[in-house]
């Protein structure tokens, strides 16, 4: 999925934004124009930019809409789409075309380069996408797409936990992933204590139904330092997590790179045509990137 923000923001970062738990607030951004479907976007936020390698995170649904996003590049991260209802059609420059159903996963890792597409038929919609930063020894691998038809399942008292993005209490996603990291969907009925890595930094979303510790919309930030996250009632969660991103990167519509520099020549590669491919079938032109903010982009932290 792309940022199509006309005006995308820097995402800048700081100091510590605080050590305790931290709500997120979302914010509406139109997909595919004003009179598309509404994405809520938890990720990149005013001060926290990151959860672990995660860096962007937008949920919608559940609506009757259409998605229709031109071909458009990415580098330098993955995405991650997960769906709870409908379709989403899949193309990408590699030549691949797949679609999503709900409880399948799919992984495009942007690398050096890659472009795609996605368009739904006009039916019910409700999921998320998300992306990961690529760590600097990994963000220039080749451009690659994996579509995982089953996940492994974490199961426990009151809860069962589909496996998206690495580990979760011992329990691996099939998934490529370059940094220590997890991502799950969480089935709560009950009472429940969900085990996690105390290295890792994580956030939760609640996708639906009824959680007492997650309230619809905001993305619920958890710092470091504990080994369960407890939970209560009947829905669905979605978790993130991972070691706290040391890096500082430049993150600004579809591209996370390292500088200024290298940002306006990814934006010029795709505007002259070359390095990102071909995406066959889609009927429609490529996305025109924004353009670029009157200030030279600077690198920065997780969190401002």
């Amino acid at each position: 999925m792309s940022n199509l923000e006309l005006e995308p923001r820097e995402i800048r970062g700081g100091a510590d934004a605080g050590a305790g738990r931290e709500v997120l607030m979302g914010r509406e951004v139109p997909l595919g124009g004003p009179r598309a479907m509404a994405v809520s976007r938890t990720l990149p936020g005013v001060y926290r930019r990151m959860i672990g390698a995660w860096c962007f995170v937008d949920a919608y649904g559940p609506e009757p809409a259409t998605m229709r996003v031109p071909p458009h590049p990415h580098t330098g991260l993955q995405t991650v789409s997960w769906l709870l209802a409908g379709e989403v059609l899949h193309r990408d420059s590699l030549g691949n075309l797949q679609r999503i159903r709900p409880g399948r996963l799919n992984l495009m890792t942007a690398g050096r380069g890659i472009s795609h597409s996605e368009e739904s038929p006009g039916t019910l919609l409700h999921g998320v996408q998300l992306w990961v930063a690529l760590p600097g020894e990994h963000r220039d691998v080749a451009p690659d797409f994996e579509h995982h038809a089953s996940l492994p399942v974490l199961s426990g008292p009151g809860f069962a936990a589909s496996v998206l993005m690495g580990t979760l209490g011992g329990v691996t996603s099939p998934a490529t992933a370059y940094s220590p990291m997890v991502g799950a969907e969480i089935a709560v009925d009950g009472a429940c204590a969900v085990p996690v890595d105390p290295a890792y930094e994580h956030g939760l979303l609640l996708l639906d139904g009824e959680v007492a510790e997650v309230e619809r919309g905001p993305l619920v930030y958890l710092p470091p330092g504990r080994d369960e996250v407890r939970l209560s009632g009947r829905g669905r969660v979605l978790l993130i997590g991972g070691e706290p991103f040391a890096e500082e990167i430049v993150m600004w519509w579809n591209f996370v790179g390292r500088s200024h520099d290298e940002i306006a020549a990814y934006r010029a590669e795709w505007m002259e045509g070359e390095g990102f491919g071909t995406v066959v079938g889609f009927d429609g032109a490529p996305l025109p990137a924004p353009v670029l903010p009157g200030t030279r982009l600077k690198p920065r932290g997780r969190v401002r």
